[in-house]
């Protein structure tokens, strides 16, 4: 990534439904092999599919917002609260889509800029981000922000014919002093 380019997070627009079907809907998009490529791809298709719906036919969400570098749309990022609500604990989830936006540092801003939105906005105290280790530039970005590997289940997840473990990381409000 460029130092001109300029990487934000804002509500889903009419004109980003395009790329977002085009990119979620494609099972033989390159960021399904990186974002839980170990769930069965036909029922991830079937799911991404009503997802592309339900972004069409739904409000934009302030608990999930479009990626846009210089303002076209790039990915995704979402949160939810863990059980018990209130209990101050958040999951963030981040995805890029086009794989011309991986590896110049769009990810790490995305989710730096996601973090402060969600001590922003909640009343987080821990927020977590889940994925696999043969995601390493997820893992990377995660450990550039601050959060600390808390939770490994070695070998849990099968790619191809390989095994890898699942990683989950966490960050406490505490911790963090707007990196990124």
């Amino acid at each position: 990534m460029t130092a001109s380019v300029a990487v934000s997070l804002r509500e889903r627009r009419a004109s980003d439904l395009p790329f977002l079907r085009r990119w979620l809907t494609d099972p033989q998009a390159e960021w399904r092999a990186w974002d839980a490529p170990y769930l069965h791809a036909h029922a991830a298709t079937q799911a991404l599919s009503a997802y592309a719906d339900a972004l069409a036919a739904l409000p934009p969400d302030p608990d999930e917002l479009v990626i846009a570098v210089d303002d076209r749309p790039a990915g995704l990022v979402r949160r939810s609260e863990e059980e018990p609500v209130g209990g101050g604990w958040w999951e963030l989830g981040i995805l890029i889509l086009d794989p011309a936006d991986w590896g110049g540092g769009v990810g790490t801003r995305a989710l730096s800029l996601w973090v402060q939105d969600t001590w922003d906005w909640t009343d987080a105290h821990v927020l977590t981000l889940t994925t696999w280790s043969g995601n390493v530039r997820m893992l990377r970005a995660a450990e550039r922000l601050g959060f600390r590997e808390c939770a490994r289940v070695r070998e849990a997840r099968l790619v191809g014919a390989q095994r890898f473990d699942s990683v989950r990381f966490d960050l406490l409000r505490s911790e963090w002093q707007g990196k990124g």
